[in-house]
């Protein structure tokens, strides 16, 4: 597989164009796409499930995203380090009884030299919310490129 940029070692706007690339992906919905930023063997911890390989990351994904319906995800980063990349983040989604969810996390990434994620751990908290408390309604908006949420 071929190098997806940009490549650690990670500077400030280098970590920031990786999260927000992670973030437009996730955005997408499509486990496929965002199966491509992971090494074959990629490792993850999300939540209680432990996952290793991409065909195992996609079929995590495929059922999230049947339960979870009108997914939007925010990104921030928190810190990085030479191959690796702290990020804190929320979604809001509607499961199948109608009940919104906002959901709070943290993820911890680390790099090959190719910059595809070979680790990914998630921690992740939800939050119900009535459906007029949400703040967010898709992919972000122009107004929201320079700013960021805040996690509360």
């Amino acid at each position: 597989m071929s190098a997806r940029p940009p490549l650690p070692p990670f500077t400030r706007e280098t970590a920031l164009q990786k999260v927000r690339a992670a973030e437009d992906a996730w955005n997408t919905r499509d486990p496929h796409r965002v199966s491509l930023a992971y090494s074959e063997d990629s490792v993850w911890r999300n939540r209680d499930t432990f996952v290793t390989g991409r065909a195992a990351i996609v079929e995590l994904l495929t059922a999230k995203w049947a339960r979870e319906q009108e997914y939007a995800l925010r990104k921030d980063l928190w810190s990085f380090d030479g191959n690796r990349i702290a990020v804190r983040f929320q979604y809001e989604s509607r499961d199948a009884d109608g009940r919104w969810w906002r959901s709070y996390g943290n993820e911890l990434w680390e790099f090959d030299e190719r910059g595809l994620m070979t680790r990914r751990e998630a921690s992740i908290d939800d939050v119900p919310i009535e459906e007029r408390d949400r703040r967010l309604f898709g992919p972000r908006s122009e107004a929201e490129q320079e700013a960021s949420l805040p996690l509360r």
